[in-house]
């Protein structure tokens, strides 16, 4: 398989268990790994025969800003299920990072990393 890597999406949501993070909002940050054959794209230099990232792109943003959930689990879920809805993608990584999580320790960052694939 090949792979086409997104990093650093960046969208701001109301993700979470604490009352805070539904009102205020915070902002998350998500890669993905799409993995596909791209020799039929590239022998074609046909983009309708691969995954159109910009697409994808919009789509995960839209789904950060979009229904709340409480856990990063859930967000990822919805993530990878939407990528798998695109003809060409056989396999999702989906990592969701939350930088700004409610802890009292001082972190970098939390994440949760998925991987999905078409049964």
């Amino acid at each position: 398989m090949d792979r086409v890597a997104l990093r650093g999406l960046k969208a701001r949501g109301h993700h979470g268990v604490f009352p805070r993070e539904r009102e205020e909002g915070q902002t998350f940050i998500v890669d993905l790994v799409l993995s596909l054959d791209t020799r039929p794209a590239a022998a074609s230099d046909d983009l309708a025969k691969t995954v159109h990232y910009g697409v994808v792109a919009e789509e995960v943003v839209g789904i950060v800003q979009g229904e709340p959930v409480d856990l990063i689990e859930t967000l990822a879920e919805r993530i990878a299920q939407n990528c798998l809805k695109h003809d060409a993608v056989r396999e999702v990584e989906v990592v969701v990072h939350k930088p700004d999580a409610p802890i009292t320790v001082p972190f970098d960052d939390v994440t949760i990393t998925i991987t999905r694939s078409r049964v």
